[in-house]
C-alpha cells in the first residue's frame, strides 16, 4: 500500500483576523490523484476552523469526533482537543489513524496528534503537512516584514510552499473566522 501524502495547512492570526489556508492536492505515491480537495472545515457555529494533513478517511473520522467533542464542551476548543487526544491515544482503533489536525478559534491555535500531543505554538502562524515548514517560514517572514493582512500572508505563503513542495499545489482554499478586531 502506498502512503497517501497530501497537504499544507497554514493558520495565520494578525490584527484580530484568524485565517486558515490549505492546498488542494491529494497524492498517492508519486501520482497526483486530486487537485481541488478541501481540507479545512468550519466547526461549532463557524467559530472554529480545522484543517488536516494525512490520510483523508482518518481525518474525516477525526473531524467528526472533534465536532462531537466541541458540541459536548460548548465550543471550548482546548477542552475538546484534550478529550479527542485522550481518545485518540487510548483507543486501539483510533491509535492507527494517520492524520494531524490544526485547529483555531479566536483565542487558540492547536496542533492535535495521535500521540496525545496538543501543541499551542507561541507564534501567530502555524502549519502542518508536507509543505508546512515552507509555508510556516514564508508566513513568519511576511508577518515580520510586511504590512500584509492575515489572508494575504496566508495566500502568499501557500503560493511559496506550492512552488517548493511536490505534495502541495496552488489550488488554495482560504477560510476566515468572524473578525476579532483588536486582538493580537
Amino acid at each position: 500500500m502506498k502512503i497517501i501524502r497530501a497537504t499544507t495547512i497554514l493558520a495565520v492570526k494578525k490584527n484580530g483576523r484568524s485565517v486558515m489556508a490549505g492546498d488542494g492536492q491529494v497524492s498517492l505515491g508519486d501520482t497526483i490523484m486530486k487537485h481541488k480537495a478541501n481540507k479545512i472545515r468550519e466547526m461549532y457555529k463557524d467559530q472554529i476552523l480545522v484543517g488536516f494533513a494525512g490520510a483523508a478517511a482518518d481525518a474525516f473520522n477525526l473531524f467528526e469526533r472533534l465536532e462531537k467533542k466541541l458540541e459536548a464542551y460548548r465550543g471550548n476548543l482546548p477542552r475538546a482537543a484534550v478529550e479527542l487526544a485522550k481518545d485518540w491515544r487510548t483507543d486501539k482503533i483510533l491509535r492507527k489513524l494517520e492524520a494531524l489536525l490544526l485547529a483555531i478559534d479566536k483565542d487558540h491555535t492547536l496542533i492535535i496528534s495521535g500521540n496525545g500531543d496538543i501543541i499551542e505554538p507561541d507564534e501567530p502562524v502555524t502549519a502542518i503537512g508536507s509543505g508546512g515548514s515552507y509555508a510556516l517560514a514564508a508566513a513568519r517572514a511576511l508577518v515580520a516584514h510586511s504590512d500584509l493582512e492575515a489572508d494575504q500572508i496566508a495566500m502568499e505563503a501557500m503560493k511559496i510552499a506550492a512552488s517548493i513542495c511536490v505534495y502541495t499545489n496552488d489550488q488554495i482554499v482560504l477560510k476566515e473566522l468572524p473578525s476579532q478586531a483588536g486582538n493580537e
